[in-house]
């Protein structure tokens, strides 16, 4: 999870990001019928660190919307709803032992440590899917997507993007990294 000390942002930062949420919420109500946005502002309200989770969402262009609420836990459920994998969080290998096996052209960093340091899980094949069906991502980019131990023990690492109407699912060397592959999170608050 984050560090303490990276959590500090100003009030009218805080301001400005609760704005931008809000916004987007009742701009695309299609991806959270039936949920009110004074009850995820409350729950924002109260968890600063959360707050401060989706704002790093935003500053690397996620553009972080509700998708979901788990009712059983009573958490509101965020996905990075950006057209295309975020700008801020492309070039990257999948993990740190694929971006430290690179003999050369390391990249700047890798996809786990990054959602790690942002308080945030990629998104896992499941939930990439459940989003394609709320709206089309990602029909020029790809997104690295959580991948099993069994895959990732033998080098591989997993990542989706939707062409021709499909979502599809590949698989490629966690140390590769391209200019059109980034990630996508998720948060519950």
């Amino acid at each position: 999870m984050t560090n303490s000390h990276q959590i500090t942002f100003s009030h009218e930062e805080r301001e400005e990001l609760l704005k931008i949420l809000k916004t987007r919420f009742e701009k695309n109500m299609n991806r959270h019928d039936g949920l009110e946005w004074a009850k995820i502002q409350e729950k924002l309200d109260a968890d600063s660190e959360k707050l401060w989770s989706l704002n790093e969402m935003e500053r690397t262009e996620g553009e972080p919307d509700v998708v979901g609420h788990d009712k059983t836990t009573d958490e509101y459920i965020f996905y990075d709803c950006s057209a295309e994998s975020p700008k801020g969080r492309r070039s990257v290998c999948y993990d740190r032992e694929g971006l430290e096996s690179r003999k050369k052209h390391k990249p700047e960093n890798n996809a786990m440590d990054m959602a790690g340091a942002m308080g945030i899980e990629l998104l896992t094949e499941e939930q990439y899917r459940a989003l394609q069906n709320l709206e089309n991502f990602d029909m020029k980019t790809s997104s690295w997507v959580q991948t099993p131990v069994d895959i990732r023990e033998l080098g591989g690492a997993l990542f989706c993007d939707y062409r021709y109407g499909h979502v599809f699912l590949y698989h490629n060397g966690a140390s590769s990294y391209y200019g059109g592959r980034g990630f996508r999170g998720s948060l519950r608050v």
